[in-house]
């Protein structure tokens, strides 16, 4: 039975909240302690939640409280909501700063790792009314994340498809090899990744474009790509590979500096795909600002500055 709005609209944000915290804790309890609220009057609202719902959200046993289907359903919705409130309360606050506008910047590890820093403190300071939230995922979900309206920009490694997205160049890097100190592959000519594939692999999680070139690469090889293990930062590539649990391949300008920092040794790679291109993208609707943001991280004055991360 479809539960009507005017039944949903009488519950509030910290009943809300409430119930989030019971499925959270386990106990009615705890979730009251945290949401500042005595006891009973957390148990008449959870009852009172429930009753507009039109289901029972919760099992009341005597070790506290077991969210039911309906509930773990409600959890997962209600933590949306509240997630949002927060951020309108974040942008309501920066609007009485002087804040007028928050865009959303979602980008690779290698955006962030090698370009994004200086270029987001410059634009700080040129656009001090508009607060940029950064948020960093792989490349895939990047694009995917734009596409669905989460981000209003991207900047990710090319190759996710990007079809009906407004698409940009931003920056070049080149991958090279990173390897234990003294490892039988250590050298200073390019290499080509073919003659890797007996070594295992360390490398980046699923989504990531640096993972999806090497796998494709030794497929065009005939081989497989013998990932041992998987990480989710370039630090955490770099320590696996110091450990002597693998090779891996990072960005020049990301590599370097690890290798000087753990001791690694690190090689060129002679493929084509080893160089590879970062863009920007938006959505063809985006409002003006985005757009700006956009043609700043693209112009040709910022990739002069930022001359020093590019790879030769």
């Amino acid at each position: 039975m479809t539960t009507p709005l005017y039944n949903l609209a009488r519950f509030d944000f910290i009943s809300v909240r409430l119930a989030v915290a019971c499925a959270r804790t386990g106990s009615l309890t705890a979730a009251a302690h945290e949401c500042h609220l005595v006891l009973p009057a957390a148990s008449r609202r959870l009852r009172d939640l429930e009753r507009a719902v039109g289901a029972q959200l919760f099992e009341r046993h005597s070790r506290g409280l077991t969210p039911t289907p309906m509930g773990r359903a409600f959890m997962k919705r209600g933590m949306a909501i509240l997630g949002e409130l927060d951020q309108l309360m974040v942008e309501l606050a920066d609007a009485r700063q002087g804040v007028v506008r928050h865009l959303h910047l979602c980008a690779s590890t290698a955006a962030i790792t090698q370009f994004l820093p200086p270029l987001l403190a410059r634009y700080a300071q040129q656009q001090p009314e508009v607060q940029v939230e950064l948020e960093e995922q792989v490349s895939e979900q990047v694009v995917s994340s734009v596409r669905e309206g989460r981000a209003d920009l991207g900047v990710f490694v090319q190759g996710p498809d990007v079809r009906g997205l407004t698409v940009h160049n931003f920056r070049s890097d080149e991958l090279v090899l990173i390897l234990p100190a003294g490892h039988a592959l250590a050298g200073h000519e390019p290499l080509p990744f073919a003659a890797t594939l007996d070594e295992p692999w360390i490398s980046l999680n699923a989504g990531a474009a640096m993972l999806q070139a090497q796998q494709q690469a030794a497929m065009a090889a005939g081989r497989t790509l013998r990932l041992r293990m998987q990480v989710s930062s370039f630090d955490a590539v770099g320590h696996m590979v110091a450990s002597g649990m693998g090779i891996a391949s990072l960005p020049k300008a990301a590599a370097l500096p690890l290798a000087r920092a753990m001791k690694l040794s690190w090689r060129p790679l002679s493929d084509d795909w080893a160089r590879r291109q970062l863009q920007v993208c938006c959505r063809p609707d985006a409002d003006p600002a985005v757009q700006a943001f956009s043609q700043f991280l693209q112009s040709t004055s910022q990739n002069a500055k930022s001359g020093g991360a590019k790879s030769k």
